[in-house]
């Protein structure tokens, strides 16, 4: 499901909201995820997972195309850990 998908079914299950209305929620539901994450917050979502930040360090990588070694920098990303309960939905 992408974005658009998401913000069109939301707005199809609340009819008494404009479609603008449900876009602007949802981008601001996803812009305070994305800045808890920026500050290092960890983002839990109860029933569903929970987000954090994670670094990874340092390494020597290989390009592709010419196998020649290539430092790659540590470098932060961000990690989803699914909930109990979505993990059970999933597994039924």
């Amino acid at each position: 499901m992408t974005k658009s998908e998401l913000i069109a079914r939301l707005a199809e299950l609340n009819p008494n909201l404009y479609y603008r209305d449900v876009e602007r929620i949802v981008n601001c539901f996803f812009d305070s995820i994305s800045d808890a994450l920026a500050e290092g917050k960890r983002v839990e979502l109860r029933g569903f997972g929970a987000f954090s930040v994670r670094e990874r360090r340092a390494r020597q990588g290989r390009n592709p195309r010419t196998g020649a070694a290539v430092k790659v920098d540590k470098k932060k990303v961000p990690f989803f850990k699914m909930g109990k309960s979505m993990l059970e939905r999933l597994n039924r």
